[in-house]
């Protein structure tokens, strides 16, 4: 099964993402991981990407696509894959089918998870995440046990510079204009599948869980 996972900025696509890895044998294959661990290693792209990164800018298409078609065509894909954080634009979107159809795949599912604005907001402002294991917590609804300090590994907690203030403002104005045609794109090729984000987070996954056991 080849799906791609769509949301903005703090909809909890890394958490039904791992849900989903759980629970089906694809690879999750994450574009803001690649790039942030390519920051984190100060790699050529690394620094690149950070600039758009700290802006709420989406990296540039050229240096993305790339990234995705080497991933897609390693070994672990070949029973399919779950995306996510990509196709952003109707652009990439293209691309990736023009690649898919090359080694004779193509998207069967496109999932959106839709979630207010407001609750959007709160959601990513809140966020922070551990140095060195990577947890993510929130000050509000999943605090750590001590204040700065991961519950998992004891490192110090900080926020994404792109998870502050006006950041986050311009991360969902950025998604809206380039991303939210995507939603026509796949509502036309027949497999979008809007999935209310606004809920627990288990009757989320109900309904994601529904949609790719019936590909």
């Amino acid at each position: 099964m080849n799906v791609i996972l769509m949301g903005p900025p703090g909809a909890g696509k890394g958490t039904q993402a791992d849900l989903i890895k759980a629970n089906f044998p694809i690879p999750h294959i994450s574009t803001g991981d690649m790039f942030r661990d390519a920051v984190s290693k100060g790699t050529d792209l690394g620094k690149e990407a950070k600039k758009y990164m700290d802006s709420g800018q989406l990296v540039p298409d050229e240096v993305t696509i790339g990234i995705v078609e080497e991933r897609l065509a390693q070994d672990d894909c070949k029973k399919g894959f779950l995306l996510d954080g990509f196709p952003r634009t109707v652009k990439q979107a293209e691309a990736l089918d023009r690649a898919l159809a090359q080694i004779g795949k193509k998207v069967e599912a496109a999932i959106d998870i839709y979630v207010p604005e407001d609750v959007l907001v709160e959601r990513i402002s809140g966020r922070i995440s551990c140095k060195n294991c990577k947890a993510v917590y929130h000050l509000t609804f999943n605090p750590p046990a001590k204040a700065g300090v991961c519950d998992k590994c004891g490192g110090e907690l900080v926020q994404r510079s792109d998870d502050q203030g006006e950041a986050v403002k311009k991360r969902l104005e950025v998604y809206a204009e380039q991303t939210n045609p995507l939603i026509e794109y796949y509502e036309k090729q027949g497999t979008l599948h809007r999935i209310d984000g606004n809920r627990n987070t288990m009757e989320v996954f109900a309904d994601i869980k529904k949609v790719m056991e019936s590909l």
